[in-house]
């Protein structure tokens, strides 16, 4: 009989037990139902068993009852026991899961919500006689999720803020990687293979200084604008701008196969880019930009470079510096790819012959390659080539000097045009420049009380054209008088 009761007790747990959100996941821990009840039950037990024995043991003592009389009596208590067991089990159960166990499993429910993310789970409905215990746990955990939602919040707030507002000083997955990453902030490097793109304004420093300086930040910031949507696009991170220059990488934080081709398409697609922004600015009254672009691909430090009061996130390395070399050899409109990429990239791409040149500390040749088109999947090509056949017959006389590290030689040469168009000039020097010199060039007369200011020029080309050896001169600054002058005379001459 105590078998057949104590089961029963088991059923009344058991079968409960299976509603329990949290009995799903097969935690050995006892759930309160289960707890309570069971705790219950052999209490119960264990009183009515000590009033069983208290009983018999009572009926006995006398001596004038007989093994048959003990044993039915015994019965009717154990009968009686099971009754009052049976009706104590029954209410209590009704009792405890009304006032105890249902508000807990409410609470626990709405916990077990909360893991899932259910909006619901910051309600949790309970019966007005719930006791106020149990009320005030409600309460209590309802203002710690308020409190924690709303710190939370603010903290989202802040690293949004922070993401977005440093996101416009470093590239936005610089700035996850230095949030996300245990050992973001401490300074040091790893050794990666990068591309590094390097864009340089031509003549935008002469530029600036015969304008409003408000005027040119102006410009200058439309021109980044228009090159940093360019890099974005492609995938690449902005390292930083060096005045009007761009320094871009491809291959940090993430790397990935196709780095130097991408950082081929960029380069193309933002000297595209400065033709269409050059159609809008020139209407306005600005000045026609120029730019020049070298690539390079190389080992490097990436990481936080500096001290404990000032780091920086970058790179350093030859292959930057590489880059930096490769550019300034450039003439507006070009890009140039180093040896190192282009043998990456030159079954994508259409160069021309290569370009060498000997440089200050350098133990060999500086070797680049003039890109102009790039193949699938990227299919970019320069909208502008100038061509040197292509020209106007004038001669004007004029006084030239090389300008080396930026700094003008005092020695000068002179030289006469032969043929000009609107970015190139082709003169006889004496004595002929070397390819890729820069110079400072002078006419050497004034026109109805003008005068030409100074035309900044890098040599292409030489070459020999009618028993005479000539220069072919890149513009690269000009002021904008003085090439509306030029194109007139252009104009009329041809």
């Amino acid at each position: 009989m105590l078998v057949k009761f104590f089961g029963m007790g088991r059923f009344l747990t058991k079968k409960q037990d299976k509603k329990l959100p949290f009995n799903s996941n097969r935690d050995d821990r006892k759930s309160v139902r289960k707890t309570l009840l069971m705790g219950v039950f052999w209490r119960i037990l264990a009183i009515e068993g000590i009033l069983l024995i208290w009983s018999l043991i009572y009926r006995a003592l006398p001596g004038d009852a007989g093994y048959a009389d003990l044993f039915w009596y015994a019965m009717r208590i154990i009968f009686l026991i099971a009754i009052i067991l049976l009706f104590m089990m029954v209410t209590l159960r009704s009792f405890l899961t009304k006032r105890i166990i249902s508000p807990l499993e409410a609470i626990a429910s709405a916990n077990q919500r909360l893991r899932e993310n259910d909006p619901t789970a910051r309600q949790v409905d309970l019966p007005n006689d719930t006791p106020k215990e149990i009320k005030g746990i409600v309460s209590s955990r309802t203002q710690m999720l308020d409190t924690i939602l709303e710190v939370s919040e603010e903290r989202l707030r802040l690293t949004n803020f922070i993401r977005n507002t440093f996101g416009r000083y470093l590239s936005k997955k610089v700035v996850d990687e230095i949030l996300e990453s245990p050992n973001g902030q401490e300074i040091g490097g790893r050794r990666e293979t990068v591309t590094i793109l390097m864009a340089d304004l031509r003549g935008f420093t002469s530029l600036s200084e015969t304008r409003d300086p408000e005027d040119m930040v102006r410009l200058l910031n439309r021109y980044l604008e228009h090159m940093s949507k360019v890099i974005m696009e492609y995938d690449g991170m902005i390292d930083e701008f060096i005045g009007d220059a761009i320094l871009a990488v491809f291959g940090v934080p993430e790397k990935r196969d196709d780095d130097p081709a991408r950082a081929v398409a960029c380069g193309l697609a933002m000297q595209n880019a400065l033709v269409e922004l050059n159609d809008e600015i020139v209407n306005e009254g600005y000045p026609h930009l120029e730019m020049g672009i070298g690539i390079n691909t190389g080992p490097v430090i990436v990481g936080n470079i500096g001290s404990e009061v000032r780091v920086k996130y970058g790179i350093v390395g030859a292959a930057v510096n590489t880059a930096s070399r490769i550019e300034s050899t450039t003439t507006g409109g070009q890009v140039l790819l180093g040896e190192s990429t282009y043998n990456l990239v030159k079954e994508l791409v259409t160069a021309d012959s290569p370009q060498t040149i000997m440089m200050k500390g350098l133990k060999r040749p500086l070797v680049s390659y003039p890109v102009t088109a790039i193949g699938s999947p990227y299919n970019v090509k320069l909208n502008f080539r100038a061509d040197i056949e292509d020209g106007v017959e004038i001669n004007l006389p004029f006084h030239c000097w090389k300008v080396e590290d930026k700094r003008i030689a005092s020695e000068s040469m002179s030289g006469e045009t032969t043929m000009l168009n609107e970015n190139l000039i082709t003169a006889s020097i004496e004595p002929p420049l070397d390819p890729l010199t820069d110079i400072k060039l002078i006419f050497d007369f004034c026109m109805d009380a003008h005068c030409f200011d100074a035309v900044y020029a890098k040599v292409l080309s030489v070459e020999e054209q009618k028993k005479k050896i000539v220069n072919h001169l890149r513009i690269t600054s000009i002021n904008e008088k003085d090439r509306d002058i030029l194109k007139s005379w252009m104009e009329a001459g041809s």
